[in-house]
């Protein structure tokens, strides 16, 4: 894999591909129009492209770690690209695979798959960007250290606590894919991520 200091960490399920319920064979990932060319340019400015993803049909049943990875190789193909990581999570305390019935550190919200991608590949979160299509996605990006950017289904409401507040939201993922190119194409000329030393101590919504 080529060496990335920074990634765009990215949802499955409504982020790159239609909301379906538990999808289990590769033909149920539908793909959102023109995002495959827009995380190639992510790519090219030198983004690891991060899958992260819940999957607790695997602890309910529905289909095994197998089949993720086919519905996988499939994904990949739709959008013409190769992810440089790939980390879900087959939890749920409901399922009834008795070793994933479990309360995880991995199943997002919390930011346990995130953390071990940067942990595996060296990567910096605060220069990292987290997109999903919830606000589990977003408080775990936000726990990661990431930028976060929330896709509007029109499925959240407002939310109520400053770990669950994106940095952005967007109409859809090809805007939310535009707006890490842009912010990051000025970063190169303006020091976008400043803040007062002072305020690195500590916060109250930590």
């Amino acid at each position: 894999m080529e060496k990335y200091h920074r990634a765009v960490f990215l949802d499955r399920d409504g982020t790159l591909v239609h909301p379906f319920h538990y999808p289990s064979r590769p033909e149920h990932l539908r793909v959102y129009e023109g995002i495959g060319p827009a995380l190639h340019r992510l790519q090219a400015q030198e983004f690891a492209l991060i899958l992260i993803t819940n999957q607790s049909g695997v602890a309910r049943g529905y289909f095994n770690a197998e089949d993720l990875a086919r519905m996988h190789t499939y994904l990949q193909n739709e959008l013409a690209i190769t992810f440089d990581g790939i980390y879900f999570c087959p939890h749920h305390p409901d399922g009834i695979i008795p070793e994933l019935s479990i309360r995880c550190n991995c199943r997002k919200p919390k930011p346990g798959m995130l953390l071990q991608a940067a942990s595996d590949l060296d990567l910096d979160t605060s220069a990292s960007w987290f997109v999903g299509d919830i606000l589990d996605d977003v408080e775990a990006g936000n726990r990661a250290g990431c930028q976060t950017i929330l896709v509007d289904l029109g499925t959240e409401q407002v939310p109520e606590l400053a770990i669950r507040k994106p940095d952005f939201a967007a109409r859809d993922t090809l805007h939310a894919l535009t707006i890490i190119e842009t912010v990051s194409s000025l970063e190169r000329d303006v020091d976008l991520a400043y803040s007062p030393s002072s305020w690195h101590t500590g916060s109250p919504y930590a």
